[in-house]
């Protein structure tokens, strides 16, 4: 009962290609067209036309996003708690950077705890470092206590360095 198979093979130069599928589009007779015939459509304006050719506006340089605001950020980023091996601004202890547009800078901070033992030095090094930014007049640092700081506040990538992730 051994049957045999065999797969028969043809050669062939070309095939034809297959037809096109053509649709026809048939619009709903409008009220009034008693005749039958249909009210065509035109395309609409594409509505993305003017929204892709709008260029981004710039960020003003005192506002998150730019270039001074920015260069204040790195340079906050430049600063590092003593005890703890982390930027103070990953750490959490920038609560917010206010820049005028004539260049004056207001940074509100606080630190670990009350009793940080750099809670008297550490507010005049940072009105140092963001007042040598270029573009910075003047610097102020306003300490704040409420609401106080806690590991919550630190960011994923300081919290990765503590391996608190």
């Amino acid at each position: 009962m051994n049957e045999e198979r065999k797969i028969a093979i043809e050669e062939v130069d070309a095939v034809e290609a297959p037809p096109k599928a053509r649709v026809d589009a048939v619009d709903a007779p409008t009220e009034g067209s008693a005749d039958g015939v249909h009210e065509t459509f035109e395309r609409k304006r594409d509505y993305l036309t003017g929204f892709l050719q709008q260029k981004p506006e710039p960020h003003p340089a005192g506002e998150p996003g730019g270039a001074l605001y920015e260069s204040v950020i790195e340079a906050l980023k430049e600063i590092y708690d003593p005890e703890i091996p982390v930027n103070i601004y990953d750490l959490g202890l920038i609560y917010g950077v206010d820049i005028t547009a004539d260049g004056h800078a207001a940074v509100q901070m606080t630190l670990t705890t009350p009793h940080c033992p750099v809670a008297e030095s550490m507010p005049g090094e940072v009105e140092l470092r963001v007042g040598s930014v270029p573009g910075i007049g003047h610097a102020e640092v306003n300490l704040v206590w409420d609401p106080p700081w806690d590991p919550q506040k630190m960011s994923d990538e300081a919290k990765l360095e503590l391996g608190m992730l």
